[in-house]
């Protein structure tokens, strides 16, 4: 107990998280008399996943995206098609902020990128400025079901590693994320042009010449999803070599074909984007160490067994699981909760009958919440510092939006055939 409460001090204390958690697994180790060279050891161990070369591919891509005039295009060419009916523009902000979202698998990303082009073009629209801000800020986190998600890539890295249950690939995990993705988009679409549809807007008029003229501009963009995923489908690729074709694909469009990033901002973009990938290898490699003290002592036993004496039924048990995820996903970041909590709760899950992919679903949907659950989901407060808004206004502003996602989690969470049918 004491390590433990030295641990929860140092995190109260700013330090690292990669810090703590190497500190418990040295500890651990140290108590079991094994070499503590053992951590070194992990490293190595998950660089010689193939997968693992995904992670940094797809966030380089995703970065050159945001910083080019891709989302501009975007906009534009959804604005084309469904810009016309009420809600309209609301839905094109739900679907571009998804798809940056799942390129660059960081919501705050997206909400500081598309923010300053969607939060205008809605205030002109005519929405409200409480829906405009809470539109913006939940939409900057519903592309984490879709591929290239890093935290779908990162959720089967861990669960390979435990080899509990049935089998997970990353494959599988892309199919799974489809249709509960879809689920909220549609929610929120649907709701958006219900709340408006007797409000007068400033629409756009649908027009043919306008749509050929935007999907000439987003031409490049739109093979992207084709690359990806009809790639990994079809069996030309395996997910690292589809994220290879993808960075390859965005930079030679978006610098040397379109030159809409100088060369001389090059380093720059991949600089931050490397940041971000150097956090989550680093907390990767030293959460795996921590695993293995933990599987070792036989934690993830006793945890079961604890909670198997304690609640009597699997409806019980997700229900549970909900609440503790959308408590987690408000006090941390998605990467860290998916490396420290995936090794505990994927032996009890699976104890009670539930798929390891189905689970891995249920875990990145509730997280994806928990970026918007009041008082500290962080997405609460890059939207209060990117729109210079309180951040009691946001509580305000997203409450309506988060009340329809907790909706499609409990559909996600007791459906699993939603997850799974396509497997």
């Amino acid at each position: 107990m004491l390590i433990i409460a030295v641990l929860a001090i140092m995190a109260l204390m700013g330090v690292p998280l990669f810090v703590v958690i190497a500190s418990g697994a040295m500890w651990g180790f140290y108590q079991a008399e094994i070499d503590l060279a053992v951590v070194s050891i992990e490293f190595y161990r998950i660089a010689e996943m193939p997968v693992l070369l995904a992670i940094p591919l797809f966030t380089f891509a995703g970065y050159v995206l945001s910083e080019s005039k891709a989302p501009s295009r975007l906009v534009h060419l959804t604005q084309t098609l469904i810009g016309w009916m009420p809600g309209g523009l609301a839905v094109v902000s739900l679907a571009v902020c998804a798809f940056f979202t799942a390129f660059t698998g960081a919501s705050g990303v997206t909400i500081v990128a598309l923010g300053a082009l969607l939060y205008p073009a809605l205030r002109e629209g005519g929405y409200a400025e409480n829906y405009s801000l809470g539109l913006v800020t939940t939409s900057g986190s519903l592309g984490l079901l879709f591929a290239p998600s890093l935290p779908l890539i990162l959720y089967g890295i861990v669960a390979q590693q435990l080899n509990v249950g049935p089998a997970v690939s990353i494959d599988q995990l892309f199919l799974a994320g489809i249709f509960p993705g879809l689920l909220m988009l549609i929610a929120l679409g649907g709701w958006s042009c219900w709340i408006n549809r007797q409000r007068r807007r400033p629409l756009s008029e649908f027009s043919w010449l306008k749509v050929a003229k935007a999907l000439r501009e987003a031409m490049w963009e739109l093979p992207l999803p084709i690359v990806v995923l009809g790639g990994i489908y079809s069996g030309y690729f395996a997910v690292s070599e589809a994220a290879a074709v993808t960075a390859c694909y965005v930079f030679i469009v978006e610098v040397l074909i379109l030159r809409e990033i100088p060369l001389r901002k090059l380093p720059e973009v991949m600089h931050r984007s490397m940041v971000l990938v150097g956090g989550i290898l680093i907390i990767l490699g030293v959460s795996m160490a921590s695993t293995n003290v933990m599987i070792d002592s036989g934690m993830p036993e006793r945890l079961f067994q604890f909670v198997q004496n304690t609640v009597s039924d699997r409806l019980t048990f997700l229900l549970l699981l909900n609440l503790f995820l959308l408590m987690l996903g408000a006090v941390l970041d998605i990467f860290s909760a998916l490396v420290l909590v995936v090794p505990l709760i994927l032996p009890v899950a699976v104890g009670y009958g539930i798929h390891p992919v189905h689970l891995g679903i249920i875990f990145l949907a509730n997280m994806q919440i928990g970026y918007l659950t009041p008082p500290v989901g962080m997405n609460l407060f890059i939207a209060s510092y990117r729109f210079n808004r309180p951040i009691t206004q946001l509580y305000r502003a997203t409450w309506p939006f988060l009340l329809i996602l907790l909706f499609c989690v409990a559909v996600i969470t007791y459906l699993p055939q939603l997850s799974m049918i396509l497997l």
